[in-house]
């Protein structure tokens, strides 16, 4: 069943949202391994270098808010957060899937896309 809380959630998966939440691009990055990938918005990122370079642009490129809808964990390495975003960005409003996958070390995988 989808909860709106993140309590459920693993750490890393929370310490993301929470660094994203107070626009901390470091701390944010931090939640990924060395190795991890991130798809968003038809683009792929590998490593370390190329995340922090994505959580910059995409921090800066439009100002929006954002509100938790569902945050569902499968087991213990996946999970799915649905949060809707509210900004000047084209359409204006968005809902938008974050699927996560994990290791014991962080976040290996983050796919971002539309419901």
């Amino acid at each position: 069943m989808p909860l709106t809380s993140l309590d459920h959630l693993p750490g890393a998966v929370r310490a993301y949202l929470d660094a994203r939440a107070r626009d901390d691009r470091p701390a944010a990055a931090e939640c990924f391994t060395p190795s991890a990938v991130v798809v968003d918005d038809g683009s792929t990122y590998r490593g370390h270098e190329a995340i922090r370079r994505w959580l910059s642009r995409s921090s800066t490129e439009y100002t929006y808010t954002t509100t938790l809808m569902t945050a569902v964990r499968h087991d213990r390495t996946h999970c799915n957060v649905t949060q809707r975003l509210e900004g000047d960005f084209p359409g204006g409003v968005a809902d938008l899937d974050f699927a996560f996958t994990l290791d014991g070390a962080g976040i290996t995988e983050l796919v971002i896309g539309p419901l």
